[in-house]
Parts: structure tokens; sequence; C-alpha cells
């Protein structure tokens, strides 16, 4: 029989901590309208970070952690050039992650969150850019590292982003109906295919938002600070 060594109860660990993640995340955000009657928008919108937060911070120290375990598929990590390229398609999966479409005040709460629908920005390049953006950044970090839990991390994130895609449309039908429906049209969940398709064009002037600079910041300063957490999330192994 081969060896099964390499399967490490840290592949199993990942996921069922993926997996409370999405029923965590993915849960509050389907029980959002009746939270919302019941305790405000405000005390929401705080309950679901103090939730959300502590929980993604606890995957991102565990993977960090065990990124190596496993067996190791392939190494590409002396391929000349390898390491700009996964710096390069982090960074931009960072501007999908974060669209920085978001009204940050209502984010931290203290204006009163909404749920927005619009079809400006990088909305005209995908609907869900927060799913591309994931999937960027695991097929940068699998090529990467190339272990088998990285690869199992990477699948339970884009299943995660996968159904997120079809949450999130459900939850927009359910609250704004034809309205969605008429957005729904003129975007696409591929990149780039609604633009292809002539339904949108690029307009540049909708990224002239300070948020934007402030997600450029941010990967920056995750650039400047990444030895430091790697080396700080060691600790917890």
């Amino acid at each position: 029989m081969p060896d099964a060594a390499w399967l490490t109860p840290s592949h199993f660990v990942m996921l069922a901590l993926l997996l409370g993640f999405a029923i965590a995340h993915s849960g509050l955000a389907a029980l959002r309208p009746r939270g919302e009657a019941l305790i405000g928008p405000r005390l929401y919108r705080v309950l679901f970070a103090l939730v959300s937060i502590p929980f993604a911070v606890t995957l991102i120290v565990y993977f960090i952690s065990h990124r190596y375990d496993g067996l190791r598929l392939w190494n590409a990590q002396g391929v000349p050039g390898m390491q700009s390229l996964v710096w390069g398609l982090s960074a931009v999966s960072f501007f999908f992650l974060y669209p920085a479409t978001f009204n940050l005040l209502e984010v931290a709460a203290i204006e009163k969150p909404q749920v927005h629908l619009y079809e400006t920005g990088i909305i005209r390049i995908c609907r869900h850019p927060q799913m591309v953006g994931q999937v960027i950044w695991c097929v940068a970090h699998t090529v990467w590292l190339g272990t088998t839990f990285t690869l199992v991390t990477s699948l339970g994130l884009v299943a995660h982003h996968l159904f997120a895609v079809w949450h999130g449309d459900r939850r927009w039908h359910a609250r704004y109906g034809e309205a969605f429906e008429a957005v729904k049209a003129r975007t696409s969940i591929i990149p780039f295919w609604a633009i292809v398709q002539g339904k949108q064009q690029i307009k540049w002037q909708e990224f002239l938002r300070p948020s934007y600079l402030g997600v450029s910041a941010f990967v920056l300063g995750f650039w400047w600070a990444h030895p430091a957490l790697v080396s700080w999330a060691q600790q917890f192994r």
C-alpha cells in the first residue's frame, strides 16, 4: 500500500476551519435582514465583524504555520522571475478581494451599513470581484508552495467563493428583484466577459477614489510586514 504519512492531520483541520468560516460568514450574511430588524444594522455589523475577523485571522495563521505540510508536489521557487510573478498576482488579487467600492464608514458601522446595488468600478469587470481575487491568490500561492496542504486550502477557499457567487446573487435578487436582474444582465461573473460582449466599458475615472489608494498602501504595507508576519505565525505551530 502507498505511504500516506504525508496526509497530516493539518489537512483535515484546515478543511474544518474553512467549513466553519463558510458557515459563519455566509450564514450571517443570509441572516442579515432578520438580524438587522432585530438588533439594528450597526450592531449587526459589529456582530458580523466579531465573528468573521477572528475566524479569518485564525485561518491565516494556521495556513502560514502549516503551509509546507504534506507532500511537495512541485517546487517552482527556484524558477527565475517566479517570486516576482507571485507577488504581482498577489497584489492584483487584493484589488479584487477588496474592491474599494465599499463605504468604509459603513464597514466600520460609523454610518448605517447598507446593501448597495451598483455596477461601477471593478463591478464592470466582474460582478463578484472577491471570488476572482481569491482564485488569483490561491493560484499564485499554490504554484509557489506546491504542497498538498496548500492545494487543499486553495480548493476549499475557491469552493467557498464559488458558493458565495450563487449565494450573493440570490440575496441580491431577494432584496432588489427586477432591478438586480437588470444589473445581472449587464454584468458578468467571468472577468471582462461583459466588456467583450459590449455590455460594459471600463471607465477609469471610477477608479480614482481614495479607497483604492488605501488598498495600494495596504499591499505595500503587507509586502513590508510579510516576513515578520510569517515569523510570528510560526510560533503557533
